[in-house]
């Protein structure tokens, strides 16, 4: 695969993952919300993990249902992470106003990992109370039915992004469509629900077989939901984020850049240094030495260019490093300090278009 070197900054408009659940909620069209579909009796919102724009379309003609499907491509945000992009589409607000900045973020108590809520083997639960750390409302404070992997109900998570929501857990993709359907014929004006399989698959297997096979399966399952929900309701689908194939092109930093930082956050494909003093300009500058295969910015031009949305609270920047380095061909860059990190052949994170374009598609009569 090969990826585009032009970096794709989240518009944070109306064609951002932001924008869906506001319009909604709120009742007011937008640019991706029409007036028709919110006349639907029902709206469903259905998220799947890593379904990237470019992958609908490399596959589009073996995809009957999302192939054919009326929608286009929109921006999720920086960094294309599921941690950072499912809270920005819960709550309606980019990550410089909700704070996940990140899959592992620092904090006081240590690096937080966002989707574990731990840090190294530690649950971070009371360090870190996720609503504290995330004081955005999900779903503008409404409590709407949310149907998810019944294992994640109680994780910090949850609590972050999902809080509020009546829990509908599902044990099996066919019990999902069940939980979706049970919702809104019970009166449900707005269902969300989630599925991470192909984003797993990705990891694990790369963009080959595997996740084609996988993409198969979501589409049969996206077709099957339509099939199933009353003629009054209608279902939009949406994304997180994209994939990249790193294969084994995995890289750690320079051992200039070790000694110049006292840790690292973000991911392997949106990696924060924090430095150690108050050089930021001389850390730019060593972290030139990966400019070959990925962009590298300094935290000035991160927020001037409003990467993480206009408003950045002082909690998020205090989140953030003082250099960024942001993968631009399909590599890993790595900490060598944090030996445990998994080995990924796919992954997401930067702001490639690959990562950043997600799909809108809109089934409704």
């Amino acid at each position: 695969m090969v990826v585009a070197e032009e970096m794709v900054i989240p518009s944070g408009g109306e064609k951002s993952v932001s924008s869906i659940i506001p319009a909604v909620i709120t009742q007011q069209p937008n640019f991706l919300v029409s007036d028709s579909v919110l006349s639907a009796d029902s709206i469903v919102l259905f998220v799947v993990d890593g379904l990237g724009w470019h992958q609908i379309d490399s596959y589009r003609d073996e995809l009957p249902c999302l192939g054919q499907a009326l929608g286009a491509p929109i921006t999720t945000v920086a960094p294309s992470t599921t941690a950072t992009a499912l809270t920005s589409i819960c709550t309606g607000v980019l990550p410089g106003e909700h704070g996940v900045v990140g899959y592992k973020v620092d904090t006081p108590s240590g690096l937080l990992n966002c989707l574990r809520w731990t840090s190294g083997s530690r649950l971070m639960m009371k360090d870190v109370p996720p609503i504290d750390f995330q004081p955005v409302e999900p779903f503008l404070g409404s409590a709407p039915p949310v149907v998810t992997r019944a294992e994640f109900q109680k994780s910090g998570f949850t609590q972050a992004h999902l809080r509020n929501g009546q829990f509908c857990g599902w044990w099996s993709p066919a019990t999902l469509v069940t939980e979706i359907d049970e919702q809104v014929r019970a009166g449900a004006p707005f269902v969300y629900a989630y599925y991470d399989g192909l984003d797993k698959v990705a990891h694990v297997h790369g963009l080959g077989r595997h996740y084609l096979d996988e993409l198969k399966f979501v589409d049969a399952l996206v077709e099957r939901i339509a099939a199933e929900l009353p003629e009054e309701a209608a279902l939009l689908v949406t994304a997180d984020h994209g994939m990249v194939e790193v294969g084994n092109q995995i890289f750690d930093i320079s051992e200039e850049l070790v000694q110049r930082t006292s840790r690292t956050s973000g991911e392997a494909r949106f990696l924060w240094l924090h430095a150690k003093d108050a050089e930021t300009g001389s850390l730019l500058e060593a972290a030139e030495i990966h400019s070959d295969v990925a962009w590298v910015v300094g935290i000035e031009q991160v927020l001037d260019e409003h990467w993480f949305g206009v408003h950045v609270t002082p909690e998020a920047r205090m989140r953030m490093g003082e250099v960024a380095i942001v993968a631009r061909e399909p590599v890993a860059l790595m900490d060598p300090r944090q030996p445990d990190a998994p080995h990924l052949v796919a992954r997401h994170g930067s702001m490639t278009r690959e990562e950043m374009l997600v799909p809108f598609l809109t089934f409704w009569q």
